[in-house]
């Protein structure tokens, strides 16, 4: 367990076709249902100190208490994803721990001289940072806001793992203000 933040609670990877991916991860890995959200409504969203308007595509499902994360990016907005990218990698490029005491958290990390490079907000309640240190792809840390909808969401697809039989593979995220 992380001395700073508890368990990681989810793996981000980044891929080129978010569709194919969703399909592997249920057919070959036998990971699903998949949440599948083609266009995420990310709000106040800032890279190194600058706000732009990201289009990123994200599917989640869980395998067992673990989230599992794809991510397409959809435009050339600058974000830790099109680093990624850009220097040749696909896979995995990030762990996430959750929190319900945000800015608690952040701050505990940025004593320990992590710099926030990326973040934004996902519905109510659902903040996150992306920290600027990466020993190795796929080793990036993002502290995840997990009270309110957002968290009920994540409930809800750790839910749907636990007995999933295979059918329904791909569905839509359900709307934050039904959570």
């Amino acid at each position: 367990m992380s001395r700073f933040l508890g368990e990681i609670r989810q793996l981000g990877y980044v891929v080129d076709d978010i569709e194919a991916s969703m399909a592997h991860w249920s057919d070959v890995m036998g990971v699903g249902p998949w949440f599948y959200n083609p266009q995420v409504p990310i709000e106040d969203y800032v890279y190194e100190g600058r706000r732009y308007e990201p289009h990123n595509s994200v599917a989640l499902a869980n395998s067992g208490f673990v989230q599992v994360e794809l991510i397409q990016i959809r435009n050339d907005v600058p974000s830790m994803y099109r680093d990624f990218m850009q220097a040749g990698h696909r896979g995995l490029q990030h762990v996430a721990y959750w929190t319900e005491q945000f800015d608690a958290d952040l701050a505990r990390m940025e004593a320990e001289g992590f710099r926030v490079k990326m973040s934004g907000t996902v519905g109510e309640n659902g903040r996150f940072v992306y920290f600027d240190r990466e020993a190795h792809p796929g080793t990036v840390i993002e502290l995840s806001e997990v009270v309110g909808p957002k968290g009920r969401m994540f409930q809800m697809i750790h839910a749907a793992s636990l007995d999933w039989d295979g059918s329904d593979p791909v569905r839509p995220f359900p709307a934050f203000e039904d959570l």
